[in-house]
């Protein structure tokens, strides 16, 4: 039987035992004749095909620059074709059972540039100025977050207890109970003693009227996408946790060692603080085009 047929034989089955929709049934379609398309070159139809042959064909798409979603997706067809024609015979094994789904990689971060993050400190400096306590927080929490890459979590449930030396460093208890200093660069102490001087009878740094007792988390998301807005920036762009990416975005832009930014950051695996390498990468090709003597051509 050929490919065509093949194909249209699963789609009325689809159809009649599975009441696929008119849109999936053309969807399948369109993906099985590709794959279809595939094999014809290699001499070999649907029934023939093997298991290099499937896993081939998922090569093929992502040399086209298919998403790994969308690969995945057209997989599921390839299978479930393969499975209908064991089931009736046409085929003796199904070459897919062992071929594993395309995983999707891993999302880079967002990221706010040097100058955007300027913008908001240079205006939550500017509102802080005038006392008014909501303000001073904000500016505060800025600072900290910004020079220390704080999870927002740890950042708000701060103790007191955890600021050491003058303020130079701040003692963090991250995740799965892992102590590790974090130092604070001469902007974010002084904003942090001149906070804590008014309070010095509180636990918390950020003490709020909460359960926890401490300001939220939440509260600080929001406070931060508001500012956002008044900076002129796109408040969908900006989180706390964005600023943990810019933190340690920043460092490694400006020639700081991987190892360090991963204890700063407190990731247990070095892994983890490899996706921030694209910045690495990025930098370094701009130095090649402003520098190299042969940038741009001759």
């Amino acid at each position: 039987m050929k490919d065509g047929h093949l194909v249209e034989s699963f789609l009325e089955m689809m159809s009649a035992e599975r009441g696929a929709a008119h849109n999936t049934i053309e969807a399948y379609r369109a993906d099985l004749l590709d794959y279809a398309g595939f094999l014809a070159p290699r001499g070999k139809g649907i029934s023939e095909a093997g298991r290099d042959d499937v896993a081939d064909y998922l090569a093929h798409l992502a040399g086209q620059g298919m998403a790994a979603s969308s690969s995945a997706r057209r997989l599921s067809a390839l299978r479930q074709l393969h499975r209908f024609l064991v089931s009736e015979a046409i085929k003796g094994d199904d070459p897919t059972r062992i071929v594993s789904s395309p995983k999707p990689g891993r999302s880079l971060p967002k990221v706010l540039s040097v100058e955007e993050v300027d913008r908001l400190l240079a205006l939550a400096e500017k509102e802080a100025a005038g006392g008014e306590e909501k303000e001073v927080r904000l500016y505060v929490l800025l600072e900290l977050l910004y020079a220390t890459g704080l999870r927002v979590s740890e950042l708000v449930a701060l103790e007191r207890r955890a600021v050491r030396r003058e303020a130079d460093h701040l003692t963090i208890t991250g995740k799965g109970g892992k102590e590790r200093l974090v130092p604070l660069n001469d902007r974010a102490k002084d904003a942090l003693i001149d906070w804590l001087g008014a309070r010095e009878k509180d636990k918390f740094v950020f003490p709020a009227a909460s359960a926890q007792g401490h300001l939220a988390r939440q509260v600080f998301a929001r406070d931060l996408k508001a500012l956002a807005a008044r900076a002129g920036l796109p408040a969908a762009k900006v989180s706390p946790h964005v600023l943990r990416h810019a933190f340690a975005s920043h460092l490694l832009q400006n020639g700081a060692d991987l190892r360090v930014v991963q204890m700063l950051l407190g990731h247990a695996d070095i892994s983890t603080t490899q996706i921030y390498t694209h910045v690495l990468d990025a930098h370094l090709k701009r130095l090649l085009e402003e520098h190299h003597p042969l940038a741009g051509g001759a």
